[in-house]
């Protein structure tokens, strides 16, 4: 029997929850997929601005959740295998704390982790405009093989609900985790 792929969420105190929500949503219904979450403070703040869920509904769809400050937890050490980490929506706050291995809370904790053991992290930042310091965090990030994913909606499928552009997103950092998802959203060519 082959192990279940581990991903590890962060989320973060940015606008965007609703793309923490989908993305969770989906590998949820992946049986091939464990998930690990932590919410920040504020992203529980952003929960009850940008949602109708509530804190329980969306961490019960969590494999397993941790608390912002339990720097103890499995998802803090290397030891703990995990095929990969999403931070969404990335705060420019956490940006910069994992720019800069300032694992203060667990988010950055595991990203940090994550960065030493070479695995796969991807941030979705969410703020504009960006300044010069946000740029040069997420270069900075970049060069260390984090990959960057905006949520930056794309038109060329023809969107018609606010759904439809955050199933695009998704199913890009779906892609970049190598998990198999489905969407309507993807280029076809010109026909």
């Amino acid at each position: 029997m082959t192990r279940k792929k581990k991903i590890v969420i962060g989320i973060s105190g940015a606008s965007g929850t609703t793309y923490a929500i989908d993305l969770i949503k989906k590998l949820h219904a992946n049986p091939e997929v464990e998930t690990h979450g932590v919410i920040s403070t504020w992203a529980k703040q952003n929960l009850k601005l940008e949602s109708d869920m509530s804190l329980h509904e969306l961490e019960s769809l969590l494999d397993y959740h941790y608390a912002i400050n339990d720097l103890g937890a499995t998802i803090a050490s290397g030891s703990f295998l995990v095929d990969g980490m999403v931070i969404v929506p990335a705060s420019m706050k956490t940006v910069a704390a994992v720019s800069m291995g300032y694992s203060d809370n667990l988010i950055a904790r595991a990203a940090d982790v994550t960065l030493k053991e070479q695995r796969k992290l991807i941030l979705v930042p969410r703020e504009t405009p960006l300044s010069t310091i946000h740029l040069e965090n997420l270069t900075r990030l970049s060069r260390l093989g984090v990959q960057i994913i905006p949520p930056i909606p794309a038109f060329y499928n023809h969107p018609e609900t606010i759904a439809d552009l955050v199933n695009h997103q998704t199913m890009k950092i779906m892609d970049a985790l190598g998990i198999e998802n489905e969407s309507d959203g993807r280029w076809k060519g010109e026909e």
